[in-house]
């Protein structure tokens, strides 16, 4: 059956992929938000939380690659009709995933304050971050269960039922980090940093169960680990290893913004904490899009319609374009009071304004860079996405930055390098899909 190509087909996959995918930001943004209000050690407990979420975000993007793989994979096959080729792909890919990141979670938690120790913390929130670490690292097999269930709806062109998930846990980790942070008078006592620790281990738990139950009960897809290995698993290793690469030259960035952010001191980390909660929102906001151009773009492929692919590649950095000046205009409107949300510290918010201009104008190149990214995913082209990031961050980010740096630029210098980054990873996604599709719809 042919796929149509509309706003409404396209946004019955981009909108509940949206909310699914700011599952994780929202948690991180919860954490911030109140987090950044405790009454004792505030800004110490706000730098913690920023920290420790920059570093399990890099561990959950690095190791969760499996899940755009197995998106591609189920997607392209889905379009050739021939599904039944790759049903017990899923769960062996989901189990050499889940060994791996109990690997990574026993090795790490011997040596949480040496982690630490490199991204400049120490004192106090040195402190705060082995505690709160100590509890949400055991987390991190659970989102990634929960992330390569989600590629496997993602490939079957299902983003509702990941949406409901989503809205359900972010909603439960709200409602617990109130409970745990502050307590709650006679019955919870206020656990404050630890409190939005548990938050977010419970929530995670909850959302691993559903989504496991409803794969059983609404897929004929097993989790039950059959041999032989399925064809298609080394070229699912392959593809994830392209992107595991690709994740750590990312986090590589971030890590380094990180970094350089602490170095510069407690309001500048703090500041950072809220900027790149606020650009990470935006970014899973606007990557609804590419999940959209993810499942329909590989299941076009499968079918080998490439004026379909070419129509949806304009359409959905069309709509993405509209989200992401919607988005501008809210950040302009709200710009003096939407860091309050996350901290109440005068010099934090201070610091934290005069860069967000810059996050905010960045947004329509992070559009195409993550609307042409999804799509790409989707088509397989892991090794083209890789080296795109080993250049844009290689060549782009880190000399910008530390040219800024040596400038004098300080805080300024880690958001133009932002901008110049993502700059480099938008053009040449589109400068690559032109040229591989264009000749191939002309000779249709």
């Amino acid at each position: 059956m042919a796929t149509i190509i509309n706003l409404k087909s396209i946004n019955q996959l981009a909108i509940p992929a949206t909310i699914s995918g700011i599952a994780e930001p929202i948690l991180s943004i919860t954490d911030t938000a109140i987090v950044g209000n405790i009454p004792v050690d505030g800004l110490e407990s706000l730098a913690a939380a920023g920290i420790v979420g920059s570093f399990l975000s890099m561990l959950i993007w690095v190791l969760g690659q499996t899940r755009s793989s197995i998106s591609a994979i189920i997607s392209q096959y889905l379009g050739a009709g021939r599904l039944d080729e790759v049903k017990n792909l899923p769960a062996q890919a989901i189990f050499f995933n889940i060994l791996l990141s109990i690997v990574v979670l026993v090795s790490t938690i011997f040596i949480i304050e040496e982690i630490f120790s490199l991204f400049e913390a120490s004192g106090k929130i040195l402190e705060y971050c082995v505690s709160y670490y100590s509890i949400r690292v055991w987390g991190f097999p659970l989102t990634l269960f929960t992330f390569a269930i989600f590629g496997i709806f993602r490939g079957l062109q299902n983003t509702f039922y990941p949406m409901i998930i989503a809205i359900i846990g972010a909603a439960l980790n709200i409602l617990l980090d109130f409970a745990f942070v502050y307590g709650i008078d006679g019955l919870i006592p206020a656990m404050y940093l630890d409190g939005a620790a548990w938050a977010s281990l419970i929530s995670q738990a909850v959302m691993a169960l559903l989504v496991f139950i409803l794969l059983l009960k609404k897929t004929d897809i097993s989790l039950k680990l059959v041999f032989p290995l399925n064809k298609e698993l080394k070229r699912l290793i392959f593809m994830s290893l392209n992107l595991f690469v690709r994740a750590i030259a990312l986090n590589v960035a971030l890590m380094v913004a990180v970094r350089e952010a602490t170095a510069l001191g407690d309001r500048y980390i703090g500041a950072h904490t809220i900027a790149i909660n606020l650009w990470l929102f935006a970014a899973f906001f606007i990557d609804g899009y590419g999940a959209a151009g993810n499942s329909m773009g590989g299941k076009l492929l499968g079918a080998k319609d490439y004026s379909g692919l070419w129509k949806l590649a304009k359409k959905i950095i069309k709509y993405g374009m509209v989200v992401s000046l919607v988005l501008m205009l809210l950040g302009f409107v709200f710009y003096n009071s939407i860091g309050q949300i996350f901290s109440n510290d005068a010099i934090v918010l201070q610091t934290f304004s005069s860069i967000f201009f810059i996050v905010i104008l960045g947004l329509p190149m992070n559009t195409l860079a993550f609307v042409f990214d999804g799509l790409f995913k989707g088509l397989g082209e892991m090794k083209y996405l890789r080296n795109v990031l080993l250049s844009a961050t290689f060549l782009g980010f880190i000399p910008t930055l530390y040219f800024g740096k040596f400038l004098g630029w300080e805080f300024y210098a880690i958001w133009i390098a932002f901008v110049v980054w993502m700059f480099i990873r938008g053009l040449a996604l589109v400068w690559k899909f032109r040229r591989k599709f264009k000749p191939l719809v002309q000779n249709e």
